[in-house]
């Protein structure tokens, strides 16, 4: 039988380069991708540690992932062989409540590709061409990866309702972070942005942010009232953090009758009151994956409105995940976007 190398997490900690059986192409996955490069997330990290509820094992993991169609079936239509395409990660059963009200991202039964099931870190896949977008030419496949954390900030922009007179606060701006600054400053609206690295900072103000907070260094709440208009506080906070302290931080610094978007996983209990809340009146919005805002994203970076161009700040080949883990562990502060790469 012929086999293909893929990196699966065992269990919690124990990650493994395995061999799986080639997939093949049928009525369904009618489309076979030789996968080119596939990205390290922050979900991928939990799932890693342990810390991602959402995720179970044992799972080859990875859902930013792009590659080339190498095989196609009768039924495909969308893509054909040649093709350079970015596989969508979520799919659903099309019945649920969320599914009827256009919301498949949340459906009752949601499998997600490299959390529910199988993912991307591995040499082929066998998906549906319905789930397949054509990459922009001339595009990178490792930058091309970074098309999927785009449309978790089109989705979170969208649940937001950013508008153009919005003061943003973005909490954390490391891969996810940057993605979410450069489709929340498309509206026009004022960005401000925190975290505790100074150079994430000045290139996120290099990226268009209008101001920046080093939370290791500066008080959040003196310069909140600083930098929104008659010291209100944001209208609009996303939180791209999500530590154990931000989802608190943000309602607490929230001006009356704003929003609040979390787009995190943690599980580790926080501390919010009703109180800061409901004084406020304001809406609290979870934010999951993205809803069919592949083409979105792709059609802004064919537009010049957006630019992924030599974003990533490391690669590693596949078989070698476990040193890129480790590498992310130590927190370099080199440290951007992970890619593993293949041939």
């Amino acid at each position: 039988m012929e086999t293909i190398k893929a990196v699966q997490i065992v269990k919690p900690e124990e990650l493994r380069i395995i061999d799986m059986p080639m997939p093949h192409i049928d009525e369904k996955n009618n489309v076979l991708i030789k996968i080119r490069a596939a990205g390290i997330c922050g979900s991928d990290v939990g799932i890693y540690h342990g810390t991602n509820a959402a995720a179970t094992y044992p799972r080859v993991i990875g859902h930013e992932m792009v590659g080339e169609v190498v095989e196609t079936g009768p039924s495909a239509k969308k893509v054909k062989v040649g093709d350079r395409v970015i596989i969508d990660q979520v799919t659903s059963c099309g019945h649920c409540y969320a599914c009827r009200h256009g919301r498949p991202n949340v459906c009752q039964h949601l499998a997600v590709r490299g959390v529910h099931i199988d993912g991307g870190y591995r040499e082929y896949m066998a998906v549906p061409d319905t789930d397949c977008y054509l990459l922009p030419d001339g595009l990178r496949y490792e930058d091309a990866v970074l098309i999927e954390p785009t449309t978790i900030a089109i989705q979170a922009c969208s649940r937001a309702q950013i508008q153009p007179d919005d003061e943003v606060l973005i909490m954390g701006v490391g891969a996810l972070g940057t993605r979410m600054l450069s489709i929340a400053k498309l509206s026009g609206a004022k960005i401000i942005v925190a975290d505790v690295v100074d150079a994430k900072l000045q290139e996120a103000l290099d990226a268009g942010a209008h101001y920046a907070i080093n939370l290791a260094k500066e008080n959040i709440d003196e310069k909140i009232r600083e930098y929104t208009t008659d010291a209100y506080g944001p209208t609009l906070s996303i939180d791209c953090a999500c530590t154990k302290d931000s989802l608190g931080t943000l309602i607490r610094i929230a001006g009356n009758a704003s929003r609040v978007i979390t787009t995190g996983f943690s599980v580790t209990p926080t501390e919010v009151t009703n109180f800061g809340i409901t004084s406020k009146e304001l809406d609290i919005r979870g934010s999951r994956l993205q809803n069919r805002k592949f083409q979105q994203a792709i059609d802004l970076i064919n537009d010049g409105k957006i630019d992924l161009d030599h974003k990533i700040s490391h690669t590693f080949p596949l078989l070698e995940a476990q040193k890129a883990f480790d590498f992310n562990d130590s927190r370099d502060p080199s440290i951007r976007k992970i890619v593993l790469t293949l041939g």
